[in-house]
C-alpha cells in the first residue's frame, strides 16, 4: 500500500513538473509571439515586393513578425492622425508630400544616426524625423518620332510647355496630380517666384500654357493613352511612368529639364509613441541598405537614395541613378505647399482648367 502511494506520488510529481514546464513554454511562446512590427505602405507591386523579398530576411534576422498595413499615402496619414496617442503602426512609408505633413504634426520620431545614413544623397534627408528611401523624378516626356516629323528640337527645359508650336498637342496633369503640382511650382520658380510666391506660376500656366493644352488628364494611365493615340505628344511625366510606356515599344523620351527635374521621394519614419522604437529604427535603416535599395530599383522603379548602390545598366536606365542624374533633381518645399494646397487647388479650378 505504501509502495503504491509512493509510486502515485512520484507520478503526480512528474506530471506536475511536466505541466509546469509546458505552461512555461506556452508563456514563453506567447511572449515571443507578441514581438510584432506594423509597417504601413502602399499596396500593389510594393506590397508584393515587401512580402516576398524585403520582409522575410528582416523577420529572420531580428526574430520579429511584420504585419504589412496596405493603403495609399493619404490613407496612412489619416490612420496615423486617428491613432495619435495610441499608435498601432510602428513604421510608416509614404510619398514625400504626406510625409512632410506627418512630420509637421509631430507624428514621427527623430531618425537615429547609423552608418548607412552617411551613404545617402543629401536630398534624402527630409528632416530630423523622416528619410527618403527611394525616388522617382518628374520631368518632361515627349514622343520622339512626332517631334522629328514636325521638325521640332528635343526639349531640354520646362519652358517648352509655352511653345506655341505645340498648341493642341500638349497634355498637362491637373494640380491634384503630383506631376501637375510640380509643373506649377517649376513655372513659378522660372519666373521669379516659387512655393512662397506662386503667382508667377499661375500667370504662366493661365496665360501661356493653358490655351494650348489639349487635355488635363488626371491620371498617368489616361495620359499614356493620349500619347499612344498620338493626340498628345508632350507632357510633364514621371520617370517611372515613362519607363512603363517605353516598355510597350512606344517612342517616349524622358528628359530631366535643365532647370531641374523634381524629386518625388518615398519616405519612411519611425512613429513617435512607438511600442517598438528600436526595431522601427532598424527597419528604416534596413530599407536604406544597398540590398533593399537595389531590389526596389529593379522591382518597382524606385531610384536609390544610397550612393553606394550598384545597378545593372538595364535597371539604371529606368530610374534616377548616380550623382549626375540625382544632382539634376530639385526638392519641393512641402511645408509651404501643404499650407496652401487647398487654396491653390481652388484657384486652379477657377483660373486654369476652365
Amino acid at each position: 500500500m505504501q509502495e503504491t502511494l509512493r509510486r502515485r506520488c512520484r507520478f503526480t510529481t512528474r506530471a506536475l513538473s511536466s505541466a509546469l514546464a509546458l505552461t512555461s513554454l506556452t508563456v514563453a511562446f506567447q511572449t515571443h509571439a507578441e514581438t510584432t512590427l506594423y509597417v504601413a505602405n502602399v499596396g500593389g507591386s510594393n506590397e508584393q515586393l515587401y512580402r516576398q523579398k524585403v520582409i522575410p530576411p528582416f523577420e529572420k534576422a531580428h526574430d520579429v513578425k511584420i504585419v504589412y498595413v496596405a493603403g495609399n499615402s493619404s490613407d496612412t496619414l489619416a490612420k496615423l492622425q486617428a491613432q495619435k496617442g495610441h499608435q498601432q503602426i510602428n513604421v510608416a512609408v509614404m510619398d514625400d508630400g504626406p510625409m512632410y505633413q506627418a512630420m509637421q504634426l509631430g507624428l514621427c520620431a527623430k531618425v537615429d544616426e547609423a552608418p548607412v545614413m552617411k551613404d545617402l544623397y543629401p536630398l534624402a534627408r527630409l528632416g530630423p524625423t523622416a528619410v527618403g528611401v527611394g525616388m522617382v523624378a518628374t520631368g518632361i516626356g515627349y514622343n520622339e518620332e512626332a517631334f522629328k516629323k514636325l521638325g521640332l528640337p528635343a526639349p531640354d527645359s520646362w519652358q517648352v510647355l509655352t511653345d506655341k508650336r505645340l498648341k493642341g498637342k500638349l497634355g498637362v496633369p491637373p494640380i491634384t496630380n503630383t506631376y501637375g503640382l510640380h509643373t506649377l511650382v517649376m513655372l513659378a520658380r522660372m519666373n521669379g517666384g516659387g512655393e512662397k510666391n506662386i503667382d508667377p506660376g499661375f500667370n504662366t500656366m493661365t496665360k501661356q500654357v493653358a490655351p494650348d493644352v489639349l487635355s488635363w488628364a488626371p491620371t498617368p494611365g489616361e495620359m499614356d493613352g493620349l500619347m499612344q493615340a498620338g493626340d498628345v505628344i508632350i507632357a510633364p511625366y514621371g520617370s517611372g511612368r515613362a519607363v512603363a510606356l517605353q516598355n510597350t515599344g512606344f517612342p517616349l523620351k524622358f528628359v530631366y529639364p535643365k532647370e531641374g527635374g523634381v524629386a518625388l521621394q518615398v519616405a519612411a519614419c519611425s512613429l513617435a509613441e512607438n511600442a517598438q522604437p528600436k526595431l522601427s529604427q532598424e527597419f528604416v535603416q534596413y530599407l536604406l541598405s544597398p540590398e533593399v535599395q537595389a531590389m526596389q530599383a529593379q522591382a518597382i522603379g524606385l531610384g536609390p537614395v544610397n550612393k553606394t548602390v550598384k545597378l545593372t545598366p538595364d535597371v539604371a536606365a529606368r530610374v534616377p541613378y548616380g550623382p549626375d542624374q540625382v544632382n539634376k533633381l530639385t526638392a519641393m518645399d512641402w511645408t509651404t505647399i501643404n499650407q496652401h494646397r487647398t487654396e491653390w487647388t481652388e484657384r486652379w479650378n477657377r483660373s486654369v482648367e476652365r
